[in-house]
């Protein structure tokens, strides 16, 4: 059934673009036979002797099919006219002066005996841009200025944000789109020298810090804000203030968004990665690519939010091929089946395993054969692994461990570790192993061939299991939004920019480095609940902000690197070297073994040896919340707090 629908949904289209070819085509042919003759009757001033006018015709029959040929050839026919742009214009030049030294020519060495007048074929080259040229321009014109009036109602005035991301090609779309009723009458950029100048008829009116203020002058009831170009600061102002004016705010996917949905404008409404966004992170793709194409990429944790982008990223670079290692079955199969609609047959090794299994883990590595390992694989959440501290140290520690030993033994080219910042002076389980798992990596690093580079950073927005996604589910069902602590900080970054930055410091690695991602500012998480809140639409005291009390083993805020470390700046902006203590390789594995021993027993015999090994190790001094009135007055009860603007 899918066959036939599909059969008959290629033959309609074949149809409908053959039709359109043909109309096409007789539109060219009908341009350049007018503008052939019309060249005739201007060099002769509309008075064409007798002589000349048989010219004309016994010319027009070889001139007409050499210019078809020639024009079709420069895509001439394939183009969109209501889509044309300088470069189908610059392709119209090119068509019209090659056709035209193609006339010159057969005309001069093969009919020497009945030449046409040089005037007539520059009148000819003129005549058939100018009206070729002009036609579909004025489709253009038709399409985004006239038409959009024709086909709908009143259009809202709205300012936009964000012209230096194409904001012009944006504008184009958005008046030519039938469904969406705005109509861009100014730009706001940061730059104050393009103040008081246009851009497409549409006129610089101030920064988008006066946004509000211009909006309520021109009045605008709409602001549109083009994805990236504002970071989370501004952005956060900006949405409090339209709320405040009772002003929409809108956000536009970028051009590369676009393309990708093939020309599809998707308005939307603000969401919560557009406030906590950063300057866009400029990676240097080419050592990138030079590290990932045609090799064979092994991803663990293939399945989990970092993974999975990784792998999409990776898959962009052209490896031969990526190894998708999960334990999660589910988790890879979805996986695994949307990157199969992006790679090649045989470019994706989808591999149920546990980086704990060492004999499951040997198989693969023997079968695949990796020549890069990123390791994401990882328990990560805090309070589960308070609980469950000997599962923490068996999967963070021990699986990294055994996989580590196995990229040495493979003489795997670069093994890059994603660790995380609550291995910093850790007050968790889970903090304090990955230290431990970050420890063994740069001591292996000093005895191996294989560079091993570790790559921290801070909580990933929205990733499965934060706190992003549970707030969302919180204010859905009417709250309350329950946060532990007013005081509670954490660092945050989206997931591909994350992602991109663990590539970039895997491309600079030379081994034994500790990269610490540049996580900008700490965010609140009071903060972070209050600006969900607001994106929701909810009013001031609709929905109320309940502080819970700390969970087991979380700190009020997160640091990047321990005591003892120092932060050096690298080639790149956004990645800094941790400068840390040698580790002794005997040392280290001596202390896995005694952990190895004591996984499977209480769990406070686990912490024991775990604070025998990071003694700086220790519970947080924060199990209860406090106001900030109160914050040196001792525990309290849980707080509720109502939404304030």
């Amino acid at each position: 059934m899918n066959r036939t629908m599909e059969k008959m949904l290629r033959t309609v289209l074949q149809k409908i673009l053959s039709r359109r070819m043909y109309l096409v085509f007789s539109a060219h042919a009908a341009v350049i036979a007018v503008s052939y003759v019309l060249a005739f009757q201007l060099r002769f001033d509309f008075a064409v002797p007798e002589r000349m006018a048989m010219l004309l015709w016994h010319t027009l029959a070889w001139v007409l099919p050499m210019k078809l040929v020639v024009f079709y050839h420069y895509g001439s026919f394939h183009g969109w006219w209501r889509y044309v742009t300088f470069a189908d214009l610059a392709s119209l030049l090119q068509a019209a002066t090659l056709s035209t030294l193609g006339m010159a020519a057969v005309d001069h060495f093969l009919i020497p005996e009945h030449q046409v007048p040089r005037a007539v074929l520059l009148l000819d080259w003129g005549l058939t841009i100018l009206v070729l040229g002009g036609l579909r321009s004025a489709c253009r014109l038709l399409r985004e200025q006239l038409w959009p009036y024709l086909i709908a109602g009143p259009r809202r005035p709205a300012l936009m944000i964000g012209v230096e991301q194409a904001g012009e090609a944006i504008v184009g779309q958005i008046h030519g789109h039938r469904r969406l009723d705005y109509r861009v009458i100014g730009f706001l950029d940061e730059n104050r020298s393009h103040h008081g100048t246009r851009l497409g008829g549409i006129p610089f009116l101030g920064a988008p810090g006066e946004a509000v203020t211009l909006a309520e002058e021109h009045g605008v009831g709409v602001i549109l804000v083009i994805a990236g170009s504002l970071s989370g600061h501004p952005m956060r102002n900006l949405v409090r203030q339209c709320r405040a004016a009772e002003i929409e705010l809108k956000v536009i996917p970028p051009v590369e968004h676009l393309l990708k949905e093939s020309y599809r404008l998707q308005v939307r409404e603000v969401r919560i990665e557009d406030l906590l966004r950063r300057e866009p992170v400029e990676l240097d793709r080419g050592a990138i690519e030079a590290m990932l194409r045609g090799r064979r990429v092994m991803v663990t944790g293939a399945g989990g939010s970092i993974g999975s982008e990784i792998c999409r990223q990776a898959l962009a670079c052209g490896p031969e091929q990526i190894i998708l290692v999960e334990r999660a079955e589910n988790s890879l199969f979805y996986v695994n089946e949307e990157l199969k609609r992006l790679a090649r047959p045989g470019q994706l090794a989808a591999c149920v395993a546990d980086v704990g299994d060492l004999e499951r883990m040997e198989a693969v590595f023997d079968r695949t054969r990796p020549d890069i390992v990123f390791h994401a694989a990882a328990h990560k959440h805090v309070p589960l692994m308070e609980s469950d501290p000997g599962e923490a140290v068996r999967n963070n520690v021990l699986g990294t461990q055994k996989l580590a030993d196995l990229a040495n033994e493979h003489h795997v080219a670069r093994f890059v570790m994603i660790s995380t910042d609550k291995a910093v002076n850790p007050t968790s389980v889970m903090g304090v192993s990955k230290q431990i798992a970050e420890r063994y990596v740069h001591a292996l690093s000093e005895f191996s061939d294989t560079k091993f580079i570790v790559v921290r950073f801070g909580n990933v927005l929205a990733s499965a299991g934060s706190v992003v996604p549970i707030f969302q589910e919180q204010i859905r069902n009417g709250g309350p939004v329950t946060v532990t602590h007013p005081q509670m900080r954490r660092f945050f970054m989206t997931i591909p920019e994350a992602s991109q930055l663990v590539l970039q410091a895997a491309a600079m690695g030379e081994g034994g480095e500790i990269f610490v991602l540049d996580m900008g500012e700490l965010v609140p998480i009071v903060d972070l609940a209050e600006d969900m809140i607001r994106l929701s639409g909810a009013m001031p005291g609709e929905i109320d902000i309940v502080f819970t009390g700390t969970r087991p083993g979380e700190k009020l805020f997160e640091e990047l690197c321990c005591d003892g470390e120092t932060l050096s700046p690298t080639s790149h902006p956004k990645v800094l070297a941790a400068e840390h203590q040698p580790v002794d390789l005997m040392e280290i594995r001596e202390a896995l073994l005694e952990l190895e021993s004591v996984v499977y027993q209480p769990g406070e015999k686990v912490r024991e040896v775990l604070r025998q090994i990071v003694p700086e190790y220790h519970a947080p001094d924060c199990s209860r919340p406090r106001s900030a009135a109160t914050a040196g007055a001792g525990p309290v009860a849980a707080q509720t707090m109502n939404l304030t603007t």
